[in-house]
């Protein structure tokens, strides 16, 4: 696909790699892990090391491509390492119960979003969380604005990048923008 791009006429391109998918909350609430697969974090560390293990070859991927679309301008983002530290690090970063999510909550119980349960012979309907701009998962697989906001600043200044370069000048000068 990024070939097709790159004949299309892309040479600016960012190239995002996957997130730490054993702290999403569908891992642990819907298919719970055995205590010895648990990381200090409290994320699925198998499903954890098997994302690393795609970033590593997408990684590898993208260096051997930089070396066949010379005039490419391929940047690697990792993206892994910005949600692992928002989730270890939640309090510092102004977050709670990282592990948690806010839509599809039933007085702590879990029920998905807008989905309907029967509780003491009254239907209830899962709702949202009281302050989503804490909670970092909305749905227990998709991460809330306050969480996406809070990665994207961290990849717009650059640091994120394996080459280090700002979003303002990642993108060749050209009459088309």
């Amino acid at each position: 696909m990024l070939q097709k791009l790159y004949q299309q006429g892309a040479r600016a391109l960012w190239i995002h790699n996957t997130g730490p998918i054993g702290c999403l909350p569908y891992s642990l609430f819907f298919n719970p892990p055995k205590a010895n697969d648990i990381d200090p974090h409290g994320c699925v560390a198998s499903h954890n090391r098997i994302a690393q293990e795609f970033n590593r070859q997408l990684k590898e991927w993208v260096s051997k491509l930089r070396l066949q679309l010379h005039d490419a301008k391929l940047n690697y983002i990792d993206v892994y390492s910005a949600k692992y530290s928002m989730i270890s690090e939640a309090e510092k970063h102004g977050f709670f119960s990282p592990l948690t999510y806010c839509c599809g909550q039933l007085g702590g119980n879990s029920l998905e979003c807008w989905n309907k349960a029967t509780v003491n012979g009254t239907e209830v309907f899962g709702t949202i969380c009281e302050d989503p701009l804490k909670v970092i998962s909305w749905d227990s697989v998709h991460y809330t604005h306050a969480a996406n906001e809070w990665v994207a600043n961290r990849i717009v200044d650059g640091s994120l990048s394996d080459i280090h370069v700002p979003i303002g000048e990642s993108c060749p000068e050209s009459s088309a923008y």
